[in-house]
C-alpha cells in the first residue's frame, strides 16, 4: 500500500491529500529515509512524521486496505522519538 493510503487509513494523518502534500515537503521519513507517497509500505517499517516542533515516530504493525476507526490505532505502535536516530 502507498505511505500516503496508509497515512490516511491508519488515521495518523485525516487526509491523503494532506498525507501527499506531507511527503512532497519532505516531512515524512521510513526507515530514516525521506520517502515519496508513492513509496509501498510494509510491516515492519518505521515512520516518522514531523507536525512542526513534533515528530511522531511509530513502527507499522499491519497493512489494511479498509480499517474501522476503533481499529486503526491497531495498525502501528508508537516509538519514542529517539528510537529513529
Amino acid at each position: 500500500m502507498r505511505l500516503d493510503k496508509w497515512l490516511k487509513v491508519s488515521r495518523l494523518i485525516k487526509r491523503r491529500t494532506v498525507a501527499n502534500e506531507a511527503c512532497d515537503n519532505e516531512r515524512v521519513s521510513v526507515n530514516g529515509r525521506v520517502q515519496r507517497a508513492s513509496y509501498e509500505v510494509k510491516t515492519g517499517d518505521r515512520i516518522a512524521v514531523r507536525f512542526g516542533q513534533r515528530t511522531l515516530a511509530v513502527e507499522v504493525l499491519s497493512v489494511q486496505d479498509n480499517v474501522g476507526k476503533a481499529d486503526a490505532a491497531a495498525m502501528y505502535r508508537e516509538l519514542p522519538e529517539d528510537s529513529l536516530s
